[in-house]
């Protein structure tokens, strides 16, 4: 990713603080110099210093016979905004987009185990509807076997973590309070998540 100074975003416990926020993100994998992609919901765990991020595709996906032979980079992002340079002093100003983004790269190992499997799908529940576990729980095993089979589960191990704001640091305070002004108010949701983290930026 091009990050310059302005923009850096190194601090690994808000990146993954970020990662586990918006955790819907894109996977891309790389074979025969063609990137294949799916979007999914991951679970991010830090453990023993290693950021573990866990997941799962349709057995039918081609993009799991390749995960574990190459690297695979795994997007986070969201949110992001048009910046008008209507918001900047100087009059010869041009637009951008502000946004917020993480990337994780790593080999993802499938996870073959059944008890192992299922666990894994379990934290995923724990993670985007706990009170779910109670209904998943009661479940019959023949109709739990079956979902099972559907999917496969996998955990990637990152090995390379790069993360990007891009939030009008190199613009001037009165230009940055007209650009969290605008999105504060903008009937966009997206737009109005990003204005606090253009507000709480640290001088």
């Amino acid at each position: 990713m091009l990050i310059s100074n302005s923009f850096k975003f190194d601090d690994q416990s808000e990146q993954i603080a970020f990662m586990k926020r918006y955790s819907f993100a894109t996977i891309i994998t790389s074979h025969n110099n063609l990137p294949i992609a799916t979007q999914l919901p991951f679970v991010v765990n830090e453990v023993n210093g290693k950021v573990l991020i866990s997941g799962h595709f349709a057995q039918t996906n081609e993009q799991v016979k390749y995960i574990e032979q190459y690297t695979s980079l795994i997007i986070f992002t969201e949110p992001h905004a048009y910046i008008s340079p209507s918001h900047y002093e100087k009059h010869e100003s041009v637009p951008t987009w502000d946004y917020i983004s993480v990337h994780a790269y790593g080999k993802a190992n499938i996870i073959s185990d059944e008890k192992a499997k299922e666990q894994a799908l379990k934290e995923m529940i724990l993670y985007y509807e706990k009170e779910y576990l109670v209904q998943w729980d009661s479940l019959s095993e023949k109709f739990k076997q079956g979902m099972m089979r559907g999917i496969v589960a996998f955990e990637m191990e990152v090995s390379n973590l790069q993360g990007k704001k891009k939030l009008s640091q190199n613009k001037s305070e009165q230009e940055r309070d007209n650009i969290v002004s605008h999105l504060e108010n903008s009937n966009n949701a997206v737009e109005r998540e990003l204005a606090p983290f253009i507000k709480n930026l640290k001088p």
